[in-house]
């Protein structure tokens, strides 16, 4: 199979599925954009994806998959192995709860878009856009270091083998490092992040190892 990923290294839902796709053992073509340029912004790219955003994979027979979650899900439809949802329906819907967490209420409201609208309408500079980026993280942080003191919580998000709360995990934390966020006040988080990290799958998804982040 033939894929083409369209992403941006610092990303935080590129480096979600960078992972996921490293993990399901799938190669693929790196499409880089710099989103400050505007270069998903193009006729060429919104053929692909209507919103201008990343990721997008591209597949070989020309569709296109959009938003990082839904992609996730049709690679554990399409490459079942190894799994990154539990068997169970009651440990698949922990594991969705706890990358939602992350993917639904940390990302939407500290994505680029929203750093720039805060800068251009309200007039935030970066000290303010780092209150603001902390305040949510912290939010959500919070509430999911009480999450992970589950007992269903192992070596990573759900027991022993990572899954998809893990790639939203992983991802936000290096997110965080732009606005000097010390993982270290979550220590649940940062054991698990630090056990992410040294996984080939995971390292090598990271923002700083991805051709365009020199």
């Amino acid at each position: 199979m033939s894929l083409k990923l369209h992403n941006f290294f610092r990303s935080s839902t590129s480096t979600r599925l960078r992972a996921a796709l490293n993990l399901k053992g799938l190669e693929y073509d790196y499409l880089a954009y710099a989103l400050r340029k505007g270069e998903t912004r193009t006729p060429e790219y919104l053929t692909k994806n209507p919103q201008g955003l990343v990721p997008s994979l591209e597949l070989e027979d020309g569709t296109t998959l959009i938003q990082s979650l839904a992609i996730i899900e049709w690679l554990e439809e399409t490459h079942p192995e190894p799994a990154l949802l539990p068997a169970d329906p009651l440990g698949r819907a922990r594991v969705r709860g706890l990358a939602c967490m992350i993917a639904c209420e940390i990302h939407p409201l500290n994505n680029l878009r929203v750093l720039f609208r805060l800068r251009d309408q309200f007039g935030a500079d970066e000290a303010a856009q780092k209150d603001w980026f902390t305040h949510w993280v912290a939010t959500t942080f919070d509430a999911l270091e009480e999450a992970l003191q589950d007992a269903r919580t192992g070596r990573y998000c759900h027991g022993d083998t990572p899954g998809l709360a893990d790639l939203c995990l992983y991802a936000q934390v290096w997110n965080n490092r732009r606005f000097d966020i010390p993982v270290a006040d979550w220590p649940t988080i940062a054991r698990i992040f630090a056990e992410l990290d040294a996984l080939p799958a995971f390292r090598d998804a990271s923002p700083p190892n991805q051709p365009d982040a020199a």
